[in-house]
Parts: structure tokens; C-alpha cells; sequence
């Protein structure tokens, strides 16, 4: 299965570590050197060589680091099977999907928190006034909905909205403002604070809020003060034409692999920015980010957060503790079988609709960013077994603390 690994693909890995030696990437070490195991870290191999065999998705790349080092980089497999066949890259562009929430989203909500410009119990209908609360049998309006409540999942918003149906009414594409205002008509499932439910058009309504308060798009201001302090040049909404050759396609749609263009119907909506989703980045950049949290909000010489927020952020919050979500961050809910069943209960991440993952534990000082093409072509391929299988192979390769 190891074959899997074609010498183009080897070459581009090589180029792919150039480049990043060259960049903004983590440094890389030897397993032995950060307390890990190669000789364990090898049956990450066999597993994932496996699932792409059995097409369970064509390609992934896996990234782990630990102590600020990258000791397991790899491709596996194709970046794409339509219209041909073409071999992954270590350093290639990924469409993060949800991914997007907890990286561009709520670390954008955070960095205004800290600047002192909202309030995490600020009501939701200060920013969008058309927000509606629950309303009761007796047709009796319920609490306001905080934007905690959306950064958690427990605003009492289903979990989606008709894009076709909302591009009708409001136009294709749309403003993110049109949409939120659509978004806070829709009558609420569950008394806020009640209930988790994941739902996307819950930060949907935190990218406008964004936008509202600092003027600027969600994609401008987490470029302006996360992406470009933390030199993650290969992240970004709506990626360059110069970095589409990069970009690896996700589902065909009318005969056409998504290349560069977000999978998200609500996002593609929006032109390709939103609060949901729309993001690309490459295991390298990712790593860049987690280790900036790791590193309790600095890195690469910058403060993106402080301390406090990166610990806040990454707790289960206390007000919706029966949800498992952090402030952004997934650690309990039933969508954390991303940890495996060997990190421990401070850990966290989040996954991504187009097989994307990443979490990470500060107990060990360890990051597992797996990405995969699971969407492509035709949106059947299966990953959320392996995401845990994947990450109980990092956790057991672990030998010192």
C-alpha cells in the first residue's frame, strides 16, 4: 500500500518541504527529538494508504507537530480523479469548509472582544434588529439570543438554510448583510441556550456582525490581524488566480470540479466570504495557527490573542455547558470524534463537510491537521472513522510528556 506514493508525488513533497522551509512554515524535527515514536507515527501509512485504496476519498495530506516542530508531513493519493488524474502535494490548498468557523470567525469575534469594541453578552438584535427570539406555545417571546449563543451553537437556529431559495428572494450573489437579515427572520427551534444545534447561519450572523462593527469584510479583517501576523500567505477567501493550480477541486458541479471556488452553497452565495465557511489554507499554514493558540495566542513574534481568550475559547462555556463547545472550538460535542479516544478532555478542534480536520491538545503540545478531498467528485467519500483512527496513531506515538 505504501506504493500509493508515486515518485511524482515524492518530488512534489520534496519541493512542498522547500517551500516551506523557505516560508512562514513550522521548523521540522525528528520524532525522537520532540518525545514521539517514528517507527508508531509509520502506521499512519498503512491506514491512510488503505482508505484511499478502498476510495474512501482520492487524496489527503496529514501534518503532525508537536513542541512547535512538524515531525510527520505527507501527500497521499490525488488532488484530483476529474477530468484526470492528478497526484497530491504536500504544500497544496485546501477548501477548509467549517474549519473556516473557529480559524477566520471566532477569532475575529475574539480579537474585537479584546479590543473592547462587543460584548459576548451583547444582544444578537443590537447588530441585526430583525433577529427574532423563540416564541413559546402561547406564542410568549423567550430570552434574548446573546452572541455566545451563536458562537456555541445554541442560538435556537436550525441548522441550515435553502441557498437557492435565499438567492431568489435577495439576488445571486447576495450581501452577507441581506442574508443575516434573512437568517434572523427564521423562527427559532429551541429556547435560547437550551439546546446545541449545529448550525451554520449562526456565524453567518457573526460575519456580519463583524463587517457592522469594524467596517471591513470578514476575509479584510482576519487577513489584517491574524493571516498576514502569522505569515499564513496561503490563506485566504476566494484564493488568488495565481494559486489555483494549488487548489485542490472539490465536488463537480454541472461537469465542473470546484477549483478555488467554495463548496458551501450559503457561502457561494455570498460571493465566497462568510462566516461559515470559504476559507482555504494548506497543513502548513494550519499548523501556523494552531501553534500561535498552542502558544496561549503568540506566534511568530505577534500576539493574535491574549492568553485569556485562547483559554476561554478553548473550555467548554460554562453558560451552555451541555453543548461541548468551546467559543468556536468543538472539545465534547458529538461532532469531537476528531480527538480519537486517547487525547484527553482539554483537547479540541473542529472538522470540515469537505474532509477537512484538525486538533489539538495542550496537555501534550501536540497538532494533528489532517486534510482530505472527501467531496470530490461526487460528494460519497467517507472520512470520520479514520479522522479517529488517525488520531489515536498520533496519540500513541506520544512517549514522553
Amino acid at each position: 500500500m505504501r506504493r500509493i506514493l508515486s515518485s511524482t508525488v515524492l518530488a512534489l513533497l520534496v519541493f512542498g518541504g522547500l517551500t516551506a522551509a523557505f516560508g512562514q512554515a513550522l521548523p521540522s524535527a525528528k520524532p525522537e527529538n520532540v518525545g514521539m515514536s517514528s517507527k508508531h507515527l509509520a502506521y499512519l501509512d498503512e491506514i491512510i494508504s488503505a482508505a484511499v485504496v478502498r476510495k474512501d476519498f482520492p487524496g489527503a495530506v496529514l501534518l503532525v507537530a508537536r513542541r512547535g516542530k512538524v515531525v510527520f508531513r505527507k501527500a497521499y493519493g490525488d488532488s484530483q480523479r476529474v477530468p484526470e488524474s492528478r497526484p497530491m502535494a504536500a504544500n497544496m490548498i485546501f477548501d477548509l469548509a467549517s474549519i473556516t468557523k473557529p480559524v477566520a470567525t471566532a477569532t475575529s469575534v475574539m480579537i474585537l472582544v479584546e479590543r473592547g469594541q462587543i460584548r459576548l453578552w451583547d444582544r444578537v438584535k443590537t447588530y441585526v434588529p430583525e433577529f427574532t427570539p423563540y416564541y413559546g406555545e402561547k406564542g410568549i417571546a423567550g430570552d434574548e439570543v446573546r452572541l455566545y449563543h451563536l458562537l456555541t451553537h445554541t442560538s435556537g437556529l436550525p441548522p441550515y438554510t435553502d441557498a437557492k431559495e435565499a438567492g431568489k428572494k435577495l439576488g445571486d450573489p447576495c450581501s452577507t448583510a441581506d442574508l443575516a437579515r434573512t437568517i434572523a427572520e427564521i423562527p427559532k427551534e429551541s429556547p435560547v441556550g437550551t439546546r446545541f444545534v449545529y448550525s451554520c447561519l449562526n456565524y453567518i450572523t457573526l460575519a456580519h456582525i463583524v463587517q457592522k462593527v469594524t467596517g471591513k469584510t470578514l476575509a479584510e479583517f482576519a487577513e489584517e490581524t491574524i493571516f498576514k501576523p502569522l505569515g499564513m500567505t496561503r490563506t485566504f477567501y476566494r484564493p488568488p488566480e495565481a494559486f489555483l493550480s494549488l487548489c485542490v477541486p472539490t465536488e463537480v458541479i454541472d461537469g465542473t470540479p470546484l477549483r478555488g471556488v467554495v463548496h458551501d452553497p450559503l457561502a457561494r452565495l455570498q460571493g465566497g466570504v462568510s462566516g461559515n465557511a470559504g476559507l482555504f489554507s494548506t497543513a502548513d499554514d494550519l499548523a501556523v495557527f494552531a501553534q500561535m493558540l498552542l502558544n496561549k495566542g503568540e506566534g511568530k513574534g505577534v500576539r493574535v490573542l491574549s492568553p485569556l481568550s485562547v483559554e476561554r475559547m478553548t473550555e467548554i462555556y460554562p453558560k451552555v455547558g451541555g453543548s461541548g463547545r468551546g467559543l468556536g472550538w468543538d472539545l465534547d460535542s458529538d461532532y469531537a470524534t476528531v480527538r480519537g479516544d486517547l487525547f484527553g478532555q482539554a483537547s479540541y478542534g473542529h472538522s470540515g463537510y469537505t474532509g477537512t480536520s484538525i486538533w489539538i491538545d495542550p496537555e501534550t503540545q501536540t497538532a494533528v491537521v489532517f486534510l482530505t478531498n472527501r467531496v470530490h467528485p461526487d460528494d460519497k467519500g467517507d472520512i470520520i472513522a479514520l479522522r479517529s483512527k488517525v488520531a489515536n496513531v498520533v496519540a500513541a506515538a506520544i512517549r514522553t510528556k
